[in-house]
């Protein structure tokens, strides 16, 4: 534990040195660093960053792979899809047109209006009644107004 909180203040040290350092000093680390001479468009902020993110990432680990294959997925142009899974006990929560919608995630499924459902895939292709209004599923789900 005491060399984990050394590690920790050796690497704060560094990183205050880092930020005080000018362009020219900066570009040399950079170069020193990762063996390649830092983008032209980069300005001192963007290398300070850059150099502290790529110190705490040898010193303590980098991304977790998932988060690598987002980030190379989106680098790829692939398009995003949002996970979108939520646990049970989560509460969204949807005000329209004056009334509030109140959807809870059950372990099996999802709960509105004192009702359970096992999926949303039936409700959301059609629209619920509630006192003369409708509401979309997919719009209370998304935080989304109808159009």
């Amino acid at each position: 534990m005491a060399s984990r909180l050394a590690d920790t203040a050796t690497i704060e040290a560094e990183i205050d040195r880092i930020r005080s350092l000018g362009l020219d000093e900066l570009r040399n680390r950079w170069r020193k660093t990762l063996a390649s001479p830092p983008p032209a468009a980069f300005g001192r902020d963007l290398i300070v960053r850059l150099l502290c993110w790529h110190l705490q990432e040898q010193a303590f680990g980098g991304l977790d792979p998932n988060t690598g294959k987002l980030l190379n997925s989106l680098l790829r142009g692939d398009k995003h899809r949002p996970d979108r899974r939520l646990k049970p006990g989560t509460v969204l929560v949807r005000e329209y047109q004056g009334l509030r919608h109140t959807v809870t995630v059950a372990p099996d499924g999802y709960v509105w209006r004192e009702q359970a459902y096992a999926s949303l895939r039936k409700p959301l292709r059609r629209r619920a009644r509630h006192h003369g209004h409708e509401l979309e599923w997919t719009s209370l789900l998304r935080g989304r107004p109808q159009t």
